[in-house]
């Protein structure tokens, strides 16, 4: 796929790793339709997109308060098509298991596994039409591997895999592709939090001795969109970690 004026709906990316999604597709020419819960895009990614004279909309929304079919309906209005819909949106409520309170599961699972559900949906039905398209889920290694005090987003995460391959079998048939990346340890806000002690131990555990920048896990997002054929795969980015 020629990512050149095509049009990128990417949820949850006005911050991390949704900013750096936003810069890559911007820098290969593709039309934003950015989303998040402020009113307006950080000053730096703003400035940033200018910058490469990228094309974009923001459209401001917590969707775990909207109608979810408007939303996108709306999203598709704009520049008349969805090309591509990045779920990436999502959080962490992190606390072991026997402490987790019910509140803790329901909100990860809910904007981790069950927007991206229902969003996919919706762009499926009007990608069906055009007979082409292109889904991304952003999941994790923990989807994959689980990880103490994450059982809800490992559950969470990991049916983001599933839903990636059972969607990639039936979208096939229209020509539209359904893929995953599982990040690592990325520097993000939330790594950025952890103490010293707690990044050394972890860095023992990635034989490239680093965490991940954003950056490189939107290349695997440019890649993943721009290869015609691939499709139900979950690409991982975690400086091999998971070996």
């Amino acid at each position: 796929m020629e990512l050149k004026d095509k049009v990128v709906l990417i949820t949850g990316s006005t911050r991390g790793l949704g900013a750096s999604l936003a810069v890559a597709f911007a820098k290969k020419g593709a039309k934003l339709l950015l989303n998040g819960r402020h009113e307006k895009i950080p000053v730096e990614l703003e400035e940033t997109l200018k910058q490469l004279g990228g094309e974009y909309k923001y459209l401001q929304a917590d969707l775990t308060k909207v109608n979810l079919k408007d939303y996108f309906n709306q999203a598709w209005e704009e520049f008349g098509k969805v090309d591509i819909l990045i779920n990436n949106a999502g959080i962490t409520r992190d606390k072991m298991f026997i402490g987790m309170r019910d509140a803790d599961f329901d909100e990860v699972m809910n904007l981790d596994l069950r927007i991206p559900f229902f969003l996919s949906k919706v762009a499926l039905k009007k990608m069906n039409r055009e007979r082409s398209g292109v889904i991304l889920n952003m999941s994790s290694i923990v989807g994959m591997h689980g990880n103490v005090g994450q059982a809800n987003y490992a559950t969470a995460k990991a049916g983001l895999i599933g839903l990636t391959k059972s969607l990639a079998k039936e979208a096939a048939m229209r020509n539209i592709r359904v893929n995953a990346i599982a990040p690592g340890m990325i520097d993000t806000e939330m790594t950025q939090v952890l103490s010293e002690r707690v990044k050394n131990n972890i860095l023992k555990q990635i034989p490239l001795t680093r965490f991940g920048k954003t950056s490189e896990v939107a290349q695997a997002a440019i890649f993943l969109t721009q290869n015609d054929y691939i499709t139900g795969q979950t690409i991982v980015v975690d400086g091999g970690m998971t070996i």
